[in-house]
């Protein structure tokens, strides 16, 4: 079993999504855009943009390289229109676009990406993230994390917040590596069937 969340294809890592993601319908992007679009366009980012950010730290961006994709992806539409049906299409056409640009940036910069299989991954988003630009799983998240105990609580967060190796987090418990490995596997597989249970 590996390191990571169970929610990481959702776009919810362990660190806070409220703290670092772009906040709708300001920043940088809206400066950008021309007033004969300003609406429309406004409107899409107040509505999609947290959704993207989390979308795209799923694929595996850092923060700063999320933000800038939702830049371009925005401005890809501006220059590109296309029609819109209703939230749910408008939703998966924005996280299209922005995966083609996710998987063109890694190429340019030779390297791998983690999936083309772009079917796979929006099958994963929508049933982790639903419709609601994962909020309702973030929730969850915080109240299935409310209910493992402090120590693996800390070492969830030790190892996917803060980056810390096993043997780092092994250090601070009074573990061994494989204790810490061990008991975040056991921590990763409650969470797991905490979320599963409440997203049904």
């Amino acid at each position: 079993m590996s390191d990571f969340p169970p929610t990481q294809v959702a776009g919810s890592s362990m660190e806070d999504p409220g703290d670092n993601q772009p906040q709708g319908g300001s920043g940088p992007l809206n400066s950008s855009l021309p007033p004969s679009s300003e609406i429309n366009i406004v409107a899409l980012v107040r509505q999609h943009q947290v959704g993207l950010w989390r979308y795209l730290r799923a694929l595996g961006c850092d923060s700063t390289s999320a933000e800038d994709l939702i830049q371009e992806t925005f401005l890809r539409i501006l220059h590109r229109p296309f029609e819109q049906r209703n939230d749910a299409a408008t939703g998966a056409y924005l996280r299209r676009v922005a995966h083609n640009l996710f998987i063109s940036q890694r190429r340019r910069s030779n390297k791998i990406s983690l999936t083309e299989k772009a079917s796979e991954l929006e099958e994963s988003w929508t049933r982790w993230a639903g419709f609601d630009n994962g909020d309702s799983t973030i929730e969850a998240l915080r109240e299935c994390m409310g209910r493992l105990t402090e120590r693996a609580q800390l070492a969830l967060r030790k190892r996917f917040a803060e980056e810390h190796s096993r043997t780092e987090i092994g250090d601070e418990l009074g573990i061994s590596e494989h204790g810490a490995k061990n008991l975040m596997q056991r921590a990763k597989a409650q969470l797991r069937e905490c979320l599963e249970s409440k997203l049904k």
